[in-house]
């Protein structure tokens, strides 16, 4: 197989551009058909990922193609056809390619799982695992629906993420921008006015215009210093495994939103392990599986202990107790289901408690942020005014005697 980037024409007319992997340029051509595409020139592809048109397949469209699946499958509908449904219905180019290639990749004797493999980009690998899950035990149909629920919650929680970082970026953005304006212009116009007037100046006044000195000699600092530290933290992050420890523990330990990252963190682990579980995946696989997924490193050296120390006798509840991530009630929670045989169930009830726990923290912020920023920007606000207008009536004040 080589990939081509090709150039084609849909039924509407539109010229679409994209890359496949095709044996020759007759599969090519064929390929492209099977998408609704006739092609029009084609060349060999250069170097890169399997990519098209630069689109990006997101959780949503995952959720369709679960939802998509898990309906056909139930009705009896074979997979070959329910995927060429779904083929045929996506308007998404670079989706539309990898189900192409899902379906000759099926008709060549893979299966499923093996087929949603070679894309490791798109299909996560607790998402092929449990595929695989779902075709050994005959329950495809179930897995998908519950993939699609835990896509669902991972859109929301996304998207709840974004609002708590989103807001304070954007007011945070204002209130610096504002002062930039009030130090750079506005104070050094009153500085000269301020210092002949004659009478004694207030500290916070003096302390005002030597902030403002600085802000406007070195202005362009401010703006370099945050840049270059981001990078140089990533670079320490992508080159050091010691820097990249100590950022993301630095990360679970932040003020504000380190417990929140953390809980984040848990609940993705937690949810995934609990339907890797129910999926009958193992104990040592799932845990395996979520230390890829974690995204933190502490964390995922914390999980791969728990999975030694289950590999060399230790009981599930005590390997989790001994990470100190869980609070208590989770290790209760271990320990009521190990020992009634329920573990599925005791997965099920930790992945809602860190789900419940995440939606709650996470509006406790949202209701938080607000009137603090707001504070802040008062605050700091007040403080320019008190520095610039104190003095002006304070002569106001003697002239007027």
């Amino acid at each position: 197989m080589s990939a081509f980037e090709y150039k084609a024409v849909d039924s509407f007319g539109r010229t679409v551009s994209g890359r496949i992997e095709a044996g020759n340029d007759d599969d090519l051509e064929q390929r492209l058909a099977r998408m609704g595409l006739d092609l029009i020139h084609y060349r060999p592809a250069r170097r890169g990922g399997f990519s098209a048109a630069g689109k990006r397949i997101d959780r949503r469209e995952l959720v369709t193609f679960c939802f998509h699946l898990e309906q056909l499958t139930r009705a009896g509908v074979p997979i070959l056809e329910a995927l060429g449904d779904l083929r045929d219905s996506v308007s998404n180019l670079r989706f539309r390619e990898v189900l192409s290639a899902l379906i000759d990749d099926i008709e060549g004797g893979s299966t499923l799982s093996e087929a949603l493999k070679k894309f490791p980009s798109v299909f996560g690998p607790v998402f092929v695992s449990l595929i695989a899950a779902g075709e050994h035990s005959g329950k495809l149909s179930e897995i998908l629906a519950e993939l699609a629920e835990s896509l669902k919650w991972q859109d929301e929680l996304a998207s709840h993420t974004r609002k708590i970082v989103m807001y304070p970026a954007f007011v945070g953005t204002v209130i610096v921008a504002v002062m930039a304006f009030l130090m750079i212009y506005l104070v050094p116009q009153l500085t000269g006015f301020i210092q002949n007037m004659g009478s004694e100046i207030p500290v916070h006044t003096r302390a005002l215009i030597f902030v403002s000195g600085i802000v406007s000699a070195y202005w362009y600092l401010f703006l370099l210093l945050p840049v270059l530290a981001f990078f140089a933290l990533r670079y320490w992050a992508r080159h050091s495994s010691s820097g990249r420890y100590r950022i993301d523990l630095w990360k679970l330990n932040a003020p504000a939103i380190g417990a929140i990252y953390k809980k984040i963190i848990l609940a993705r682990f937690a949810s995934n392990f609990a339907l890797l579980y129910k999926a009958g995946v193992t104990v040592l696989d799932g845990i395996r599986l979520g230390e890829s997924l974690v995204g933190n490193v502490v964390i995922a050296e914390a999980l791969s202990r728990v999975r030694r120390q289950i590999g060399e006798g230790v009981t599930l509840t005590t390997g989790f107790e001994n990470t100190g991530l869980f609070p208590p009630l989770v290790v209760r929670m271990f320990r009521v289901g190990e020992s009634s045989g329920a573990l599925d169930s005791a997965l099920e009830n930790v992945s809602y408690f860190f789900n419940r726990d995440v939606r709650e923290s996470i509006e406790r912020v949202q209701t938080m942020v607000e009137p603090v920023l707001t504070v802040v920007l008062g605050l700091m606000l007040g403080w320019v005014m008190l520095s610039v207008l104190g003095p002006v009536y304070d002569m106001l004040g003697k002239i007027t005697r």
